[in-house]
């Protein structure tokens, strides 16, 4: 298969756009002197009702616009009816003026994420490799999970609560007999995982968001099956893992499912929006990443296992929504990518037993606008490797492994769902040095998977549909 329909270059053609420089996922630390001042003045006057990042602060909807006078004139002069001060008397014109500008290039930062519409075709010229997209599903309405099978056809999960097997001609046959899922919010049929034995044991495992009804309210949670797929069934399907409590919330459910080299299934669950009750406490399955042996027991060395207050799944917590998780073979470290608010999407190391820190640090804003906490840093938390500033909305990721790809071998790529791109994280030593932007406007780039072939393949939303990345 070495083209793309019709119809689906008319869609790239109408979302695609020029590939952008790489990046730097974290702020810019300025070295001149000028500048360092004016972060201190904004520290001091500004982050209290604002936050401690300023990057953070400036992407938002500007009340009285983006130009530098505007901005001037609103930090000089207020806006009393909004309990913005003026700072004409206690800030000097000239430090208002830098301040105004930085905010301008921030701003101007945030705008360059934005697609640009203006490239018709299924090729795409990166920094390290020419590449074409070679259609794999079409059809759906949000594919979240992808797995490629032993014969070279697919599994696929859509987020409305079916799995289909496609095979090389696109044709999809839904699998019967899947869990009945909540498909709403954020929730539905979730991730997507082969059991490393796959061949031998033929078990697929499966995330989804579980609800019950009592007393008419309707409660929800993530919860992870596994099952066997002969013919269109899904047959034999054991239950291994539910998290609780349940909540009214419809949303960060996390969900994603990873095998180490060892056989443990490591998995995500989404604090289900409540930061003040669930990530800090290790008494519940929220805001943490997980660790079971494949049938659901407990391996005796989890970090919790003997602390009769905590959950034993537990292997890190203090998490948000992590939507991307795997496994570097080589090195044994596990990846992570989870959503932050406004701000603050991390790519992590997961550490046995670590506090990653939400929502006691962060470097991100609420979405209204207010701080939600002083802190980016304390001891005893995690730092995060690298983090987004504005929030790209991370969500699945992988590392790209084999001879398919030389240049871009050992890279990490994660897919933005907010701008529509897949980020391409280059590493060395395990720290990130740069970063360039795949295939904006493509779509909200909801996963990225290697596949069996060698191949790496992503599924976008809107359209719902699945590529194959060529090198030509």
């Amino acid at each position: 298969m070495n083209h793309i329909s019709t119809t689906v270059k008319v869609t790239i053609g109408m979302m695609a756009v020029i590939f952008c420089l790489s990046f730097a996922i974290s702020p810019a630390k300025e070295n001149n002197a000028a500048e360092k001042k004016i972060r201190k003045i904004y520290a001091k006057n500004c982050s209290g009702c604002h936050g401690e990042i300023m990057e953070a602060f400036v992407d938002r909807k500007w009340k009285y616009g983006t130009t530098v006078d505007s901005i001037f004139k609103s930090i000089k002069y207020g806006s009393p009816d909004f309990g913005m001060p003026g700072y004409d008397s206690s800030l000097k014109d000239r430090d208002i003026r830098k301040m105004s500008e930085m905010f301008v290039r921030f701003i101007e930062d945030v705008d360059s994420y934005k697609p640009k519409k203006n490239l018709q075709s299924n090729i795409f010229e990166t920094e390290e490799v020419k590449v074409q997209l070679d259609t794999i599903a079409t059809g759906l309405l949000s594919p979240w999970g992808f797995e490629q099978l032993p014969d070279g056809n697919f599994l696929i999960t859509d987020r409305s609560g079916e799995l289909y097997k496609v095979d090389q001609q696109r044709n999809k046959t839904l699998i019967k007999g899947t869990p009945k899922v909540l498909a709403e919010g954020q929730g539905g049929l979730l991730d997507l995982k082969l059991h490393p034995k796959y061949e031998e044991n033929g078990w697929v495992y499966l995330s989804y968001s579980k609800f019950k009804k009592p007393d008419s309210i309707v409660l929800t949670t993530t919860a992870i099956v596994r099952g066997k797929i002969k013919g269109n069934e899904f047959t034999e399907v054991q239950e291994i893992f539910e998290a609780q409590p349940y909540t009214r919330t419809k949303h960060h459910f996390g969900s994603k499912l990873m095998f180490d080299d060892k056989g443990y299934l490591f998995f995500s669950v989404g604090e289900r929006g409540n930061e003040k009750q669930f990530p800090q406490n290790t008494d519940n399955d929220n805001g943490k990443i997980h660790r079971i042996f494949d049938d659901g027991r407990i391996p005796p060395d989890n970090p919790f296992v003997n602390d009769s207050k905590s959950k034993a799944t537990i292997w890190s917590y203090g998490h948000r929504n992590p939507q991307g998780l795997i496994f570097e073979k080589a090195t044994g470290i596990i990846w992570e990518t989870e959503h932050g608010p406004r701000g603050g999407d991390e790519l992590n190391i997961i550490r046995k037993g670590a506090n990653y820190g939400w929502p006691v640090i962060c470097n991100c804003i609420n979405y209204n606008g207010k701080p939600i906490t002083n802190l980016t840093q304390k001891e005893g938390m995690e730092q995060a490797e690298t983090y987004w500033i504005p929030s790209i909305a991370p969500c699945g990721m992988t590392m790209i492994i084999g001879d398919k790809y030389p240049a871009w071998n050992g890279n990490i790529v994660v897919g933005s769902l907010r701008y529509m791109y897949l980020d391409r994280i280059v590493l060395k030593n395990g720290k990130v040095v740069k970063q360039e932007k795949l295939f904006s406007g493509l779509g909200r780039m909801r996963n990225a998977e290697m596949g069996r072939d060698g191949y790496l393949y992503i599924a976008v939303e809107k359209p719902g549909m699945v590529f194959r990345v060529k090198p030509i």
